[in-house]
Parts: structure tokens; C-alpha cells; sequence
């Protein structure tokens, strides 16, 4: 690049800077933020009006403006409640890198709020360092072993993980002292999972809190439950309460077409996987399924056609690629 152009560039590059800089001066002189811009410069050193405008700003969705704010003030003075508000601006700035070091920061600063390490937690678990995030939840657990939230995200930590008995265990904790549809559904639908009738009672406990009558989770859970119990019959009356309570959820539809099709009632599971997808066009459930009825039934072509469409909607569909290799092999 030759000099002059080089030249001509960075005076270009200054006079959009210049114009930004002005930009956001202007934004600041008029309303909402003029009476707090013309505090702050009369007190620059409050940070309680920085952090004030800085709120502002964000609620105006100025979330650039408003982590010049955040910064400042958290220069200025280094307090729980800019902490929290600094490192919220951060992941709405994409700057996830600068938020994790100032929520490990704010650990150890703050160690009584509990928050912190919470937001923490999750930061590694979305940064895949879940040994990390578990350390927190365990010093969570010792500094309160009453933490009924942090039990509670431990076991989910611990399911992700595949660490079912650990996962129970701190639902089990976690439900113990805080009994909500939080910590009771996921209880429940790793009792029904496993097997275990204690499912039942914690779902019909949900279910009776339930004043409006109108909730899914639990009588879907029951379904599971006496599904993987082989209590067929049971099955199929909680799927279709639930269809009954919302003929859109689409779970209900493949579960309980699931259970039709263990007993052998065929017909009855294809027509209910055929609704499931005419509710959800694009899930593969509802065609791999009805694939399996058409080659119950020796129509290999639409079963065929069945699998493709589960898996082209799918590509990890493993079962679904397995079932179409084989019947193409024995055409």
C-alpha cells in the first residue's frame, strides 16, 4: 500500500472515531440521560450516578455507552452491586472473556455472595469446564449447605455429566429443602427414568399444586414412568391427559405412540405418529416412527420414505440411517 493511500486512511479512520465520539456525546445531552450527564460531570467522581445512567443505557438498549459507565465507575470504586451490573454489560457487549475474569475477580473480592460464584458456575459450563463450575457448586454446598438453588445446579452438572446416582442425590437434597416444580421435575423424570416409583408421589404432589390443572411436566413424567414399567395401560391415560390438556404438545403424541406400538396396536400408533407430525412437520421422531409402523406392516417403500425424511431432518439420526441401510439392502 502506498503511503498516501495509507495516509488517506488513517484520516479517515480518526474522522469516524470523531464522529462516534461525537455521536455518543450527543446521545448523552439529551433525554433521557441529560440531567444524570450533567451531574456526573459536575460529581465525576460518584459512582452511584454512573452506575445509575449506566442502567439507564442498558434499559434504552445503548449497551456500548453503557459499558463505558460500568467501567468507569467499577474503576472508581469496587462494589458488589457495579460488579453484577459491569459483568451483565459484558455478555451483552460480547465480551465473555473480560466478564469470566471479573467474575473470578469478583469471587474472591465478594466470597459471602453467593451469586457470584453462581454466574461463574455457568460461565464455565459454557466454556466446557465442567470440573470448574463443580468446584464452585461444592463451595457453594460447604459455605451453605442449605443452598437449596446451588444443590439444584449441581444436579443438573451431575446429569449432564451421566452421573445419575450423584444427580439424584442432589436433586433428592435439593427438593428436600425447597420442594418446587424447579428441582421436583427434574427428580422426577430421573426417578422415572431409573425405574423408581418414588417418581409418582413427587409428581402427583406437583400436580395438586397445581390450582389451574393446566400443568404438563409431571403427568407426562407419570407416562414415562409406568411406559418404561411396562404398565401400558397407565401409559397411554397420562399421555392422553396431557394431549387432552394441550393438543400441541408433540411428546405426548410420539410416547404414546411409542407404548401403541410395543403392544402391537400398529394402526392406532401410525395414525398418532402421523398427527405428531402434522403438529411438528419437522420432527424426526414423528417420521422415524412412522417408518417403523410401514415396516411392521411390510410397506418397506413408505417406510423408506419415512426414514430419509427422519434423517435428512436429522443427520445424527443414527437409528433412523441404521433402519433405511438395511432395508435398502434388501431391496
Amino acid at each position: 500500500m502506498n503511503s498516501r493511500l495509507q495516509i488517506c486512511l488513517y484520516a479517515i479512520s480518526i474522522f469516524l472515531c470523531a464522529c462516534n465520539n461525537q455521536d455518543s456525546a450527543d446521545v448523552l445531552k439529551t433525554p433521557p440521560f441529560a440531567t444524570l450527564t450533567d451531574s456526573i460531570n459536575k460529581f465525576p467522581s460518584n459512582t452511584g450516578l454512573l452506575l445509575r445512567r449506566g442502567e439507564l443505557l442498558s434499559q434504552n438498549n445503548k449497551h456500548e455507552l453503557a459499558y463505558l459507565d460500568f467501567k468507569s465507575a467499577w474503576e472508581k470504586e469496587q462494589t458488589e452491586e457495579i460488579a453484577m451490573a459491569y459483568i451483565s454489560n459484558l455478555y451483552l457487549v460480547n465480551r465473555p472473556a473480560e466478564a469470566m475474569k471479573l467474575l473470578e475477580e469478583s469471587v474472591k473480592k465478594f466470597p459471602d455472595n453467593p451469586e457470584f460464584r453462581r454466574r461463574l458456575s455457568e460461565a464455565y459450563i459454557q466454556t466446557g469446564r465442567s470440573s470448574k463450575a463443580m468446584e464452585q457448586y461444592n463451595t457453594m454446598i460447604r459455605n451453605d449447605s442449605t443452598n437449596f438453588e446451588a444443590w439444584y445446579e449441581k444436579g443438573m452438572l451431575l446429569a449432564e455429566l451421566k452421573d445419575t446416582a450423584g444427580a439424584l442425590f442432589a436433586f433428592e437434597r435439593s427438593y428436600s429443602l425447597q420442594p418446587l416444580a424447579l428441582n421436583g421435575i427434574p427428580l422426577a423424570n430421573l426417578y422415572a427414568e431409573t425405574k423408581n416409583a418414588k417418581a409418582l408421589p413427587i409428581c402427583d404432589e406437583l400436580i395438586n399444586r397445581d390450582s389451574a390443572g393446566q400443568s404438563l411436566d409431571p403427568v407426562f413424567i407419570k407416562g414415562i414412568f409406568y411406559s418404561n414399567t411396562l404398565q401400558y395401560k397407565q401409559a397411554i391415560e397420562q399421555f392422553d391427559d396431557c394431549i387432552k390438556k394441550d393438543w400441541k404438545f408433540v411428546d405426548a403424541y410420539i410416547e404414546k405412540g411409542i407404548v401403541l406400538y410395543e403392544i402391537k396396536n400398529i394402526d392406532e400408533a401410525l395414525q398418532t405418529f402421523k398427527l405428531a407430525a402434522t403438529i411438528s412437520p419437522r420432527m424426526p421422531d414423528a417420521y422415524y416412527w412412522q417408518g417403523r409402523c410401514f415396516e411392521a406392516i411390510g410397506k418397506r417403500e413408505d417406510a423408506v420414505d419415512n426414514y430419509i425424511r427422519a434423517y435428512s431432518l436429522d443427520r445424527s439420526f443414527k437409528e433412523a440411517k441404521e433402519h433405511l441401510d438395511s432395508l435398502r439392502k434388501k431391496r
